[in-house]
């Protein structure tokens, strides 16, 4: 209610304070826990002076694949980089179809015809949002018909949950391709006892600062089991270097994590098994006070997402304006990933996709609808987001 004050004769209207805004990724709450060590981490490498592939590069690498259980680990500059490394390792080149979902960011996809190589659109699943394997066999069929060479699959981990890998790399073996996944989202999920980065051919993730495990500005790596693909990585990392600085053996890039950044994710993967466990809490807490009301994540048996993203599905698009207008409302943040599929966007609207269509990409594009999500998010404020999107 408005309260009305008598001051002169003139009355002032007390309005009521506006809510607090709730952090959609609060990287300050991780920061503040970390400060003291990242402060020392950054101090060392300004006194060493070695900005680009110092030690602590090489450190990171070596910690990363041990936390994930990959044999090799090559840092780069950003997780589109790693992505681009990835297909130029693998040879892919004009002629090739490279199957991507259409349910996700578009640096999966962009870097394929960067190469001169073809994306071809699949559809995901409506409860994993994942890659779907029956929409990957027609596209494969598809990709023939139209000339081309099935080369590599590219499954998402969307939103922090692995894909369907057993299914996946049974269609991509069966059809002589490569699988790279792309863990940008999900890197530390649980596949059935495996670590994502120790499943596929090639494994990618993102340290962009919003991902769980991020840095404080770009950031990328690769995993791989395969020695010749660890050296070739390694190799088109650094302007396609051979045994020398100086000696070129490919036309390679310029995509190297600096060491500063590596200095900074390796105090954040210290606490990373801390926080991914933190997220499940979070996630469990959500699921207990909006199950009743909307189609929460669903994560099968055997798996674990490490939650990059808390995302609900509206029975509607027109239910999820009315929720994303009382979360407005009550100051807490929502985001919609994604609202419109790649393969109806205007740069690659022309490539082909899965002959009947992508019916379930379309649809979660109209419903879903993201909330606040990290490992710092305390119980009260939790209990003040579902009653403010149960409304």
């Amino acid at each position: 209610m408005v309260s009305i004050y008598s001051h002169s004769n003139v009355q002032i209207p007390k309005l009521k304070a506006p809510p607090m805004t709730v952090a959609f990724i609060d990287l300050a709450a991780q920061q503040a826990r970390l400060r003291e060590n990242l402060d020392a981490a950054i101090s060392q490498v300004l006194d060493q002076g070695q900005y680009i592939m110092g030690p602590q590069v090489r450190l990171l690498e070596k910690q990363l694949a041990e936390f994930c259980g990959a044999r090799h680990c090559l840092t780069c500059a950003n997780g589109t980089d790693a992505l681009q490394l990835a297909l130029m390792a693998l040879g892919i080149k004009a002629g090739d179809a490279v199957f991507v979902p259409s349910f996700t960011f578009a640096a999966t996809a962009e870097v394929v015809p960067f190469l001169n190589a073809t994306p071809v659109f699949v559809d995901c699943l409506p409860d994993t949002f994942n890659m779907d394997p029956e929409s990957l066999k027609r596209a494969i069929i598809q990709a023939k018909s139209v000339g081309l060479r099935p080369a590599c699959v590219i499954p998402v981990d969307l939103f922090g949950l692995p894909a369907g890998y057993d299914a996946l790399l049974a269609i991509a073996h069966e059809n002589d391709m490569k699988l790279i996944g792309d863990s940008a989202q999900g890197f530390g999920g649980i596949y059935k006892g495996k670590t994502t980065g120790s499943i596929a051919d090639i494994t990618t993730t993102s340290f962009f600062p919003a991902k769980p495990l991020g840095c404080y500005g770009d950031g990328g790596a690769l995993f791989t089991d395969d020695e010749e693909l660890a050296r070739l990585i390694d190799s088109y990392r650094v302007h396609g270097k051979g045994t020398h600085k100086y000696y070129n053996e490919r036309i390679g890039m310029n995509s190297r994590l600096d060491t500063l950044q590596a200095a900074i994710l390796i105090e954040k993967l210290a606490v990373y098994g801390d926080e991914i466990e933190k997220r499940q809490a979070v996630a469990s807490r959500y699921n207990a006070g909006l199950s009743n009301r909307f189609e929460t994540p669903y994560v099968p048996d055997g798996l674990k997402s490490v939650w990059a993203q808390y995302t609900l599905k509206t029975a509607s698009s027109a239910e999820r304006e009315t929720l994303q207008q009382r979360a407005k409302d009550a100051g807490i943040p929502t985001v919609i990933y994604y609202p419109v599929p790649l393969h109806m966007q205007n740069a690659y609207n022309a490539f082909p996709v899965d002959p009947t269509g992508l019916a379930v990409s379309e649809d979660l594009a109209q419903r879903v609808i993201s909330l606040p999500m990290h490992p710092y998010l305390e119980p009260e404020t939790q209990e003040r987001i579902v009653a403010a999107v149960a409304g």
